[in-house]
């Protein structure tokens, strides 16, 4: 692989036109595919088999008027007043409008039905009077039966009484919009269409819209992205002392995402696509896309400063720190394609999508920046670096021999050690309180029309109306119209009588009278424990046990559904990377001490990285700072992507600091004076490296979208320990600490292990600018006896 990438590397220096114009032709025609083939994203997510979806599919086939999604109309006076019969006017003509949107099956007017419901318990207390009056002639059992319905109905109007739509002093009203398709399958368009209507003024009056209509598409790059890329194009400046050297990698990561994000929604429309699934090969995209450059770009550099020649430096470049580029993409490749496991449909396209843009990055890497070091030249090399190349010193600041590096002490290793673990632990304890869902309107920005529905419903007729759940209830097969009445107020009942319900409401019977559907209304918001728990009281215990079956539907039950089908599958996943860490990390360093400590390290990260995120996302610690405006539970599905993208990303920083202790080591240094040696060689780009990553992943911590705010956050919080933490303070203290011991490995597991060479230490050795001295020079060096197998043939860092 090194050979062929030396090769690969000196043609694209060579041909740097024609790859350029490749790489462009390439984006120009991901992007016309999207415009001819791309479309639209889904903005809710779905998983086959949930209860949820069981139950939906039930009233798709017996009670298809019950099966359709819901979404709420806002209207509230601006003065706090009743509505004006001018302003009902005006609000009904827009419901009317609304009626007419294709896909929407009815519009319920919020005046019309409280109306209704006045005359309905009107004529309800009138008959029941009536009765009382003809009773004292004598109950007979036509009054009896009549005197049954009319209770039957107000008990059903008694339990329904906080389902009104108008709130008690007039001034806020709350309009429904069913929809024909279920609540995660109604078309974007439909949603467009309804938000338009509202779009027109209504006198004095404020309309907002739930977010089960416009929870839209989140944008792909916004103001907090831009800034993570001026602090990464900072960072880069600083490290190449050069314009030119920190525009090159910011610019092929860039094409790179292009290509990745739209090659990848031009699919959108033949595969159903959850919107966050682009910005998530977005974010991969650049941030892999630039430190991947940025390794070849820096090694290169210092080639030229050694005086190799130009393209035979590039080649060098790219067949050493390439193929550790390379090796590195494919761990998070792998990793990423491995989320197709969990057997969950949304998850495994957003791995793939996100696998594509990283080996777009890699593609890119080993090619197109090959290609534009060959157009640019020496200068790369700044102008004083330039100038004392010409005058024969590498860098013109100085002359001196370096001192020897001298290894830490065993005592401060073992602080470092202690300090580090403790703080990890400390800070990962919030994870054991990790709650999650899907964010509602309360979780959206403080000025979005989403937040402030949500609060008003909130505020002016509770919490639980924003979590209004569905409860289908089967009928025993042959019941008639009037067992199905009883049944209906025997069920409601049941259902009002359970903790955490305020309201229940029958919404009809199908046809057949096999289906009877209600309304309930819990206690509590959508995300809220008592919802959750609510849901599976009803489903696990029936409250009316072997004579109904009850089932639970509704957008909060099916995003509870799905939480916890993500939650069953994150164990598994967590175990084959785990697996693969091992495996991989075995591979490369011929130990087994080393991959243990690094995979032990990589969880370590990840529990942080969530204890992070509970406790700003879901305690609400540093709210303001981080514009968490109502804290809640955790994204459902950031905890088993951040596995697979944290995993990737350690290996990374794992390989560039390993290989150079490792390399070291196979030279005669001894094993604590190599870990020193290996971190010197190391850290400075993986430190420029993982301040990049934090960069551009920290700019979509302040996105507009609920979504993508914690899992920017997650991923830069997750990076930021990893690097300074576990990689550069931890491993190398256990390092010293295990001295030779770090680098054991049983015989039989040494001879059939292949050699990776993934820094290309026979490729430079072939063809580096002092190969013969280098070979020899080492072969004078090194110690009479050392016959050690373990140390020869090891990776060689650049």
């Amino acid at each position: 692989m090194a050979e062929l990438l030396y090769r690969l590397g000196r043609f694209a220096a060579r041909r740097a036109r024609t790859v350029i114009a490749v790489w462009l032709a390439i984006l120009v025609i991901a992007g016309g595919a999207f415009a001819v083939a791309g479309g639209t994203l889904a903005t809710s997510i779905s998983i086959p088999g949930t209860p949820t979806t069981t139950v939906t599919d039930r009233l798709a086939d017996k009670f298809p008027e019950a099966s359709g999604g819901t979404g709420t109309v806002v209207l509230q006076t601006e003065d706090g007043t009743p509505f004006t019969a001018e302003q009902r006017a005006q609000i009904e003509e827009r419901l009317a409008e609304a009626g007419d949107v294709d896909g929407v099956a009815t519009v319920i007017d919020p005046f019309v039905t409280e109306e209704q419901r006045a005359a309905q318990q009107a004529e309800i207390e009138g008959g029941l009077a009536q009765l009382e009056l003809a009773a004292a002639q004598g109950e007979t059992p036509e009054l009896a039966a009549q005197r049954a319905g009319l209770e039957m109905g107000a008990a059903l109007l008694e339990m329904a009484a906080e389902t009104s739509q108008v709130s008690s002093d007039g001034a806020t009203a709350l309009a429904t919009i069913a929809f024909v398709d279920p609540q995660l399958s109604i078309p974007q368009e439909t949603k467009d269409a309804v938000v338009e209507v509202f779009d027109e003024t209504i006198d004095g009056v404020t309309v907002d819209l739930s977010s089960d209509i416009t929870q839209g598409i989140p944008e792909l790059f916004g103001v907090g992205e831009v800034l993570g890329l001026l602090v990464a194009a900072v960072v880069l400046i600083v490290m190449l002392g050069t314009l030119i050297g920190a525009g090159l990698p910011i610019l092929t990561a860039l094409i790179g995402v292009g290509i990745g994000a739209l090659a990848s929604l031009s699919l959108s429309g033949v595969v159903e696509m959850v919107s966050v699934t682009p910005v998530l090969g977005l974010m991969l995209g650049l941030a892999v896309g630039i430190d991947y450059s940025l390794f070849i770009i820096n090694r290169h550099r210092r080639q030229l400063k050694h005086g190799e020649d130009l393209h035979a430096s590039i080649g060098l470049a790219n067949g050493t720190s390439g193929n550790a580029v390379v090796f590195a993409g494919a761990t998070v490749l792998i990793a990423l394609l491995a989320l197709n496991i969990t057997g969950i449909p949304f998850l495994g396209l957003m791995g793939t999508v996100g696998a594509f843009c990283i080996l777009v990055a890699v593609l890119i890497a080993i090619t197109l920046t090959p290609a534009l070091l060959g157009l640019v030249g020496t200068r790369i090399l700044s102008r004083r670096e330039r100038a004392a190349l010409a005058a024969g010193t590498e860098d013109g600041t100085s002359t001196a021999v370096p001192a020897a590096p001298q290894p830490m002490s065993t005592a401060r290793a073992i602080g470092r050690v202690v300090i580090g673990i403790a703080a990890l632990v400390i800070i990962a304890l919030p994870a054991l309180d990790l709650r999650l869902n899907l964010p509602d309107g309360s979780t959206e920005s403080a000025d979005s029309t989403q937040y402030r529905a949500y609060t008003t419903i909130a505020e002016e007729f509770g919490e639980g109306r924003n979590g209004t759940l569905l409860v289908v209830a089967d009928l025993p097969e042959g019941a008639s119209e009037q067992d199905a009445l009883l049944a209906q107020v025997e069920i409601g009942q049941a259902l009002f009588a359970q903790e955490d319900v305020v309201a229940v409401a029958p919404i009809g019977t199908s046809e057949d009278f096999s289906v009877i559907a209600f309304q309930v209304i819990p206690a509590e918001g959508p995300t809220s424990e008592s919802t959750e728990t609510l849901v599976h009281t009803l489903r696990d215990a029936s409250p009316i046990e072997g004579v109904y079956e009850i089932g639970v539907a509704g957008s909060a039950s099916g995003n509870i559904d799905i939480s916890e089908k993500l939650a069953d599958a994150l164990p598994t996943y967590l175990a084959v990377v785990v697996g693969l860490s091992l495996l991989i990390l075995i591979l490369v360093f011929r130990s087994i001490f080393v991959p243990v400590i690094a995979t032990l390290g990589f969880i370590l990260s990840y529990f942080a990285a969530l204890g992070g995120v509970v406790a700003i996302y879901q305690w609400g610690w540093l709210a303001p700072v981080f514009g968490v405006d109502s804290p809640g539970p955790i994204l459902n599905f950031l905890p088993t992507i951040l596995v697979g993208i944290l995993f990737g990303l350690a290996m990374d920083y794992m390989l560039f600091l390993g290989t150079g202790m490792r390399e070291a080591y196979a030279h005669g240094a001894p094993a604590r004076v190599a870990v020193v040696q290996g971190v010197r060689a190391g850290r400075t780009v993986v430190t420029a490296a993982a301040i990049i990553m934090i960069s551009v992943f920290g700019g979509f911590v302040f996105s507009h979208s609920a979504m993508i705010r914690p899992i920017g956050f997650a991923l830069a919080f997750g990076v930021l320990v990893d690097a300074f933490v576990v990689r550069m303070l931890i491993i190398p203290a256990l390092m010293h600490l295990a001295g030779d011991k770090a680098w054991w490995l049983p015989r039989w597991l040494e001879k059939i292990l292949p050699d990776v060479d993934v820094e290309g230490a026979k490729l430079e050795r072939r063809h580096g600018h002092d190969a013969e001295v280098a070979d020899s020079s080492s072969e004078d060096e090194a110690p009479d006896g050392d016959a050690d197998p373990a140390r020869e043939g090891a990776p060689v860092s650049g």
